[in-house]
């Protein structure tokens, strides 16, 4: 999702958004540990994800 787009959202989309990636990237984890994962650079596509939202919603809140 584009950073753009993430600052136009509400908190309480936002924190929809945090949720859904929380458990997208459980399960990413989950396959990469069982060897299910081919590519492994979502992991890291997901945290970067969950980081910007997080941020975005510190912002908003201050």
């Amino acid at each position: 999702m584009d950073v753009k787009e993430l600052r136009e959202q509400d908190i309480s989309t936002l924190n929809e958004t945090l949720i859904t990636l929380l458990k997208e990237h459980l399960e990413l984890r989950m396959q990469h540990k069982t060897a299910q994962l081919a590519d492994s650079s979502k992991l890291g596509k997901t945290k970067r994800s969950i980081a910007q939202v997080k941020t975005i919603m510190k912002e908003k809140q201050a």
